[in-house]
């Protein structure tokens, strides 16, 4: 790997870019919508303590959504376009080897995809100011966005070299990248209801008598007081326990087919800020607790019994729900990884040099 080669092919896919005037109608058209989307949020989010957090993580989930919309376009074609418009040939009798060609167009597809970070970094700076947020959130979800957009490029640029036709391939793009965003939560919520438990709800009520004059009977739990002169020889007749079953959908059993949503990635690999009474201070925190919840397994037996003493039922904060179940966002970013690598080198495959075997109507040159 040679990296004034690499350096070259680089500079060459940024140049045929960015010498369009399409591409600064693209960036300015995305400054507009993240101008829109901030001013909107100030507006809609004026009621949460910190504000600057929501704003924030709502603007860098909207930077990766359109990112993710716009990347396979700059990614899907590099490969089968150039082989189209007879630019590719003469690249491969350079001294440039396959594996350059691949690595310096992915490369080039990535910086391209990370242009649009740049633009968001105005409203991510004020943002950050105004909600004073936490220096690691901000780095790790910076962090985590730019790796997600490397992958798509990843997967855009593998796909152009193993389809022979740039819409094909850029279709193709498209989809995988539904099927990691929207095709995880489908298949979540569908498996999910289909994978059920049966559920058992048992309970019974205090029936009491009518009262004697003046005199009231003692509820479960109450003793006869000044404040409530209750007579405890008055008792409750309890009545017989009533028993139904329902089913109930597991997504306890599913939950781990949102691993490789990008954006679920982000949010559980994002530090989360919580607030006194221990709730998330940011979309990627909510996120985060929906996810977590989800491994949560159902209550399958529930009583009530109206004749026993009151007892407080203890709910667990938000914190610890998040603090007692498992990251993912590790195994679903290596899947994602590895998903963009095996195309990378099935492409790779496809396009060195001498080619054995070509798919029909393949234009070399």
């Amino acid at each position: 790997m040679n990296a004034a080669r690499l350096g070259t092919i680089i500079r060459l896919e940024l140049i045929q870019r960015t010498r369009s005037v399409a591409w600064y109608v693209l960036l300015g058209i995305f400054a507009a919508v993240l101008l829109i989307v901030t001013l909107l949020s100030f507006v809609a989010l004026a009621w949460a303590p910190e504000p600057g957090q929501w704003i924030f993580s709502t603007i860098v989930y909207i930077t990766l959504l359109l990112v993710v919309l716009v990347s396979p376009t700059l990614s899907g074609n590099a490969i089968n376009g150039d082989r189209d418009a007879a630019v590719l040939a003469p690249v491969q009798v350079t001294l440039a080897t396959t594996g350059e060609i691949l690595i310096g167009k992915f490369l080039a597809a990535w910086v391209a995809g990370l242009a649009f970070v740049l633009v968001s970094v105005p409203f991510l700076i004020i943002a950050t100011l105004i909600g004073e947020s936490h220096p690691l959130t901000v780095m790790v979800s910076l962090a985590v966005m730019i790796l997600e957009i490397g992958v798509v490029a990843a997967i855009g640029v593998g796909l152009s070299g193993i389809l022979a036709r740039p819409l094909f391939s850029v279709a193709a793009t498209y989809l995988v990248v539904a099927a990691l965003t929207v095709g995880t939560l489908i298949a979540f919520s569908l498996v999910g209801f289909a994978v059920q438990s049966e559920a058992t709800n048992s309970s019974r009520y205090a029936e009491y008598p009518q009262p004697d004059g003046d005199e009231f009977p003692c509820y479960p739990g109450e003793v006869p007081s000044e404040a409530y002169p209750c007579n405890p020889d008055i008792g409750e007749v309890c009545s017989e326990w009533e028993t139904y079953t329902y089913s109930v959908p597991r997504f306890d059993r599913v939950w781990w087919m949102l691993a490789a949503n990008p954006f679920v990635i982000l949010a559980d690999a994002t530090p989360t800020t919580f607030n006194a009474q221990g709730y998330p201070e940011d979309l990627f925190g909510q996120v985060k607790l929906g996810v977590r919840s989800a491994q949560q397994p159902p209550e399958l037996e529930h009583v009530w019994d109206g004749c026993a003493p009151y007892q407080d039922e203890y709910y667990p904060t938000p914190e610890e729900t998040i603090e007692g179940s498992t990251p993912s966002w590790f195994v679903g970013l290596s899947l994602q990884m590895l998903l963009a690598a095996a195309l990378l080198w099935w492409a790779w495959a496809r396009t060195r040099t001498p080619a054995r075997k070509l798919p029909p109507g393949t234009r070399i040159a």
